[in-house]
């Protein structure tokens, strides 16, 4: 029996409302909070802040694309290195920046559109960047559960092992509502766990005030901090294509020409503008969220809608955002190994979807090349900004495709490789 799909604009009631909002919210969690933690600011201000932008995406893109914003991670290498040289304060400023030009960047894709996309990122080459959104990060959730220390900690690796199996098995033997939710009981089983193996510490949730408001920080502007941080403007752009092109694939819609790519993308730099001006971190659309959607079939924004105004009501209920900081690593590296893995599959699903012919020579070189160049490690660096990964795969599959085109117009390429219906 094919599984139940709750669309974009589907309502859905109270009950079912709430744990599915929470399963998305504990499916960001433990990604979104490390960027503060690495930055050296209190995470109350980023739950805030993830909630307002999400709920601003909503509304910029007329709730047609389900999408959580959580913290980016292609900020962490310049923001560090501005925050040690001149503070957070001037960080900000240079979030600030990127965001803007980001906007700018969508007003530029309203007035030329997008079928540049088709030249520069065809299904040859967009499926196995999208794919490296998830397979690059595989190595993340297993050293996130602990699995890949010097020494394996056999509680880490129970409490891992019970997450991922609930998961999994929910996921293809729960019926009817508890269908829908396995990620939601794969966490609250693998929390009970830890906290049977003695793993959770509740000192902090006794400690904590009942209302806390968050730290706001006014940022500050220095035209050096901004141009350590303004090349990651290429980065967050390439991600963000490839973050709506998965998820137009496991809902079935083209999220690149409705709402568009240009409202995407404003959403998207446009609550960065705002998290920078009160003092948090970038914001991005989520990989663990979009993997939560292809796991359950649940795409309703009002579920993420939900999920945004929780963030909002943790980040001032103090130990509520204490119990959720509570959540051991092997939780949620548990979750991510199974949500990095359905992402991946999304990628290669463009691949059989599109019809992608290997017998074309351009295809095959392609893909190949573009998998190789995303999983070798190799790193490229312009300044602070480290290309590497599935940013730097894009950036290939980019070149890549357009020099096949040019060579395609100008009669250049052999037999074996013309016409490739896919690309041209």
């Amino acid at each position: 029996m094919a599984k139940r799909i709750i669309q974009v604009e589907e309502k859905v009631p109270f009950k079912m409302m709430l744990p599915l909002s929470i399963q998305h919210l504990f499916a960001m969690f433990g990604a979104t909070v490390l960027v503060p933690f690495l930055f050296g600011i209190n995470p109350a201000i980023v739950l805030l802040m993830n909630g307002i932008g999400t709920l601003l995406f909503i509304v910029i893109t007329k709730g047609k694309a389900p999408a959580y914003l959580g913290s980016s991670f292609a900020f962490l290498a310049p923001g560090n290195a501005v925050i040690a040289q001149f503070g957070y304060e001037y960080a900000l400023g240079g979030f600030i920046a990127v965001g803007f030009i980001g906007c700018l960047l969508a007003f530029v894709i309203k007035k030329f559109g997008v079928k540049w996309i088709d030249v520069v990122l065809p299904p040859a080459a967009m499926g196995p960047v999208v794919a490296l959104i998830g397979l690059e990060l595989a190595g993340s959730a297993a050293n996130t559960a602990g699995l890949l220390d010097e020494v394996i900690n056999m509680n880490n690796v129970i409490v891992f092992m019970v997450t991922l199996l609930v998961a999994v098995i929910g996921s293809v033997c729960f019926k009817k509502f508890w269908a829908v939710i396995p990620i939601l009981i794969a966490v609250v089983a693998g929390y009970l766990t830890a906290v049977c193996l003695g793993m959770v510490d509740f000192t902090p949730v006794m400690e904590a005030s009942f209302f806390a408001l968050p730290n706001f920080t006014a940022p500050k502007f220095n035209l050096n901090a901004i141009l350590m941080i303004l090349p990651v403007v290429l980065v967050i752009a390439s991600e963000h294509i490839g973050h709506q092109v998965v998820t137009g694939q496991i809902i079935g819609r083209d999220l690149i020409k409705n709402p568009g790519l240009d409202r995407t993308l404003l959403g998207d730099n446009l609550s960065t503008m705002l998290s920078g001006f009160l003092g948090s971190v970038p914001t991005t659309t989520y990989g663990e969220n979009i993997g939560v959607m292809a796991l359950t079939g649940v795409y309703s924004v009002q579920v993420i809608a939900g999920a945004a105004i929780l963030s909002i009501i943790c980040s001032f209920i103090g130990p509520l955002a204490a119990l959720i900081q509570t959540i051991p690593n092997p939780v949620i590296g548990g979750i991510s190994f199974l949500l990095y893995g359905m992402i991946g599959v999304s990628g290669l699903r463009i691949l059989v979807d599109e019809k992608v012919d290997f017998g074309n020579s351009v295809n095959m070189m392609l893909t190949s090349v573009v998998f190789v160049v995303g999983l070798s490690g190799v790193t490229i660096q312009f300044g602070s900004v480290a290309l590497t990964g599935m940013i730097l795969a894009a950036l290939v599959a980019m070149v890549m495709s357009l020099a096949f085109y040019i060579f395609a117009k100008l009669h250049w390429l052999n037999e074996e490789s013309s016409e490739p219906k896919d690309m041209l």
